[in-house]
């Protein structure tokens, strides 16, 4: 199948008669988080939008004016997360990671300053959380910054096993346009409006 950006996905592999495996299915969750994205600007429903990399360039090499290449940069200061934007009048920003694992996300896949960039968002009434792709199972959730904080401020782990995800997230199902409709979700968390 074809994409509208032009990306391709790829045909199940049959391991044997009786299983099915899914592998690489093609996309990755940043693309398809953007996709959704471009969907939703293009219906004027929501504005997020993957946030940029902070980084000073210290050298570059231009051979010619529109082949110029980065030789040397570094990172100004940690990133936050991964999108922000607006949806009906409210402020969104969440991360968005995978992972192999078919038993939790570990935080290591979260930096401290992303937790309490998350946390302050959510303190001031924004709409914050994480989506966690579990790639080996295919299945995408929706975790609120209220329970990932609930998680990290109350729970010794190193972790977040993926009973308590199902539990305390919301699984998203994938879709053609938008790819990923995590906008339902955030209907939810704003309460309908």
């Amino acid at each position: 199948m074809n994409y509208p950006s032009g990306t391709k996905k790829t045909n199940l592999v049959v391991k044997d008669h009786n299983n099915i495996i899914y592998k690489n299915r093609g996309m990755t969750l940043e693309s398809e988080i953007n996709l959704s994205n471009e969907y939703y600007q293009e219906m004027d429903k929501a504005y997020i939008y993957k946030k940029p990399t902070p980084i000073k360039i210290t050298k570059v090499d231009y051979p010619s004016r529109d082949k110029a290449v980065i030789k040397e940069a570094f990172f100004t200061i940690p990133s936050t997360t991964d999108y922000n934007g607006i949806y009906k009048g409210k402020y969104i920003d969440f991360e968005a990671k995978e992972t192999k694992s078919t038993t939790s996300f570990t935080l290591n896949n979260i930096h401290p300053h992303q937790i309490k960039h998350l946390s302050n968002v959510f303190n001031h009434g924004g709409i914050a959380f994480v989506i966690i792709r579990f790639t080996s199972l295919n299945e995408t959730y929706l975790l609120p910054a209220e329970k990932l904080l609930h998680f990290v401020n109350n729970i010794n782990r190193k972790s977040i096993p993926l009973s308590f995800i199902k539990e305390n997230a919301y699984l998203l199902s994938d879709g053609y346009r938008p790819r990923i409709d995590y906008l339902k979700i955030v209907d939810i968390l704003i309460g309908g409006i």
